[in-house]
């Protein structure tokens, strides 16, 4: 009986721990607290895309071209010892160019001023007998000239097309030429005379026209150039029947000077 009752009291106590740890296990754990942190909401205006302007939307603009130059000159009179030449023969050459330009828009109009550098190159052929030599054997004379100019010519001109990065005009005005006398480099071959010396004018004036195209900032023309006025001043040389003095009534010469010419350059 004892035993009994010893046994029931043990398993009673056992039961009582088993409970209290199974109620510790059990127990829901306390509500955790959730920290939301927001962020501040802060509205930020989108940048502004900077925009390419395009030459045709510009009031003013300002451009550089090179190019190549071809000039034949007209002769209107060439006398040699008192005979006259008729049949003279232009040898093209080439010459080079640099020029800085502005151009000035009004809708599809525009005033355009520039100021180039020119190397002019030609030469003339001629049979210096003339008519009198028709029964003999030629004698050919040359004149080869390389001529440095500063040009400044004045253009108005009109933009036949004129939409997003195109521009197709065309252009004419006057032009004001200064020859670079030092510069310049004359050869007279075969005249019949020593020393032969062509003095040129220094200011001289013509007119040009031409048409230019424009791709974007990509801009070439193509131009024909005339000139007004004789170039040729005067013509001296050595006379070699006399003691060495200077003439100059024998050589009659008047030129001027027509130019074709093509650059390629770039327009902003």
């Amino acid at each position: 009986m004892k035993r009994l009752l010893a046994f029931i009291i043990c398993s009673y106590a056992v039961g009582s721990i088993f409970s209290q740890e199974t109620d510790t296990l059990t127990t829901v754990p306390s509500q955790q607290h959730v920290t939301v942190w927001q962020q501040d909401e802060t509205v930020v205006a989108p940048e502004k895309k900077k925009t390419h302007r395009l030459p045709n939307q510009h009031k003013v603009n300002v451009g550089f071209r090179a190019g190549f130059n071809s000039t034949m000159y007209q002769v209107s009179s060439l006398k040699i010892s008192g005979i006259t030449i008729d049949d003279v023969q232009n040898n093209y050459k080439i010459g080079y160019a640099g020029t800085l330009f502005m151009r000035f828009n009004i809708r599809k109009h525009f005033v355009q001023p520039e100021v180039s550098y020119t190397i002019s190159r030609g030469e003339i052929e001629f049979d210096r007998l003339g008519e009198h030599g028709t029964d003999v054997e030629p004698q050919y004379a040359y004149l080869r000239s390389s001529i440095h100019s500063i040009d400044v010519p004045v253009y108005y001109g009109y933009s036949l097309v004129k939409e997003g990065p195109y521009n197709m005009s065309v252009f004419a005005g006057p032009k004001l030429k200064y020859i670079r006398t030092r510069k310049n480099d004359i050869e007279f071959e075969n005249f019949g005379q020593q020393d032969v010396v062509e003095e040129l004018r220094r200011f001289n004036v013509g007119m040009a026209a031409g048409v230019s195209v424009s791709i974007s900032h990509i801009y070439f023309d193509f131009r024909y150039e005339q000139g007004f006025n004789n170039l040729t001043k005067s013509v001296t040389y050595t006379d070699a029947t006399t003691t060495g003095g200077t003439s100059s009534g024998d050589i009659s010469f008047k030129r001027r000077d027509n130019v074709l010419s093509f650059s390629l350059g770039v327009i902003f």
